[in-house]
């Protein structure tokens, strides 16, 4: 019956420490996985920013990320040619500027927006300037 509550006994402390359990794992997975190829990255280029130039150091390349090309993070080819690394700042607005690629289509936001207008506010500028007279 709908909005009947389930008259199951729901043990919360076994819910919780299995979504912790899962989550924890899948974390766990996906930083060893980005420590595979972020190593190998490391080894293979130099430690500099593929878009600003920024060099890093020891003390400062935790700063230098590794991005995927194509940003399929499962796509990790052994030869690197889907990676480059940024710094923190020039990954997160390559991850900008996708996000508003993909959300405004092959022109981006302006091409299609000019495309969309209906509107033109100058339609009745002389008859508006002939009333003024």
């Amino acid at each position: 019956m709908p909005g009947q509550i389930s008259s199951k006994p729901m043990n919360d402390k076994f819910d919780h420490e299995k979504l912790d359990r899962i989550v924890a794992q899948a974390h766990a997975e996906r930083d060893a996985r980005e420590q595979g190829y972020r190593a190998r990255a490391l080894k293979m280029y130099p430690w500099i920013c593929g878009r600003c130039a920024r060099e890093f150091t020891r003390e400062n390349l935790q700063e230098l990320t590794v991005h995927h090309r194509d940003h399929d993070h499962d796509n990790n080819p052994p030869d690197g040619s889907n990676w480059e690394l940024l710094c923190i700042y020039c990954h997160d607005n390559e991850h900008a500027r996708y996000a508003d690629y993909v959300k405004g289509g092959e022109y981006g936001h302006g091409q299609q927006a000019q495309d969309e207008v209906t509107h033109n506010p100058f339609a009745d500028l002389k008859k508006l300037m002939k009333n003024d007279v």
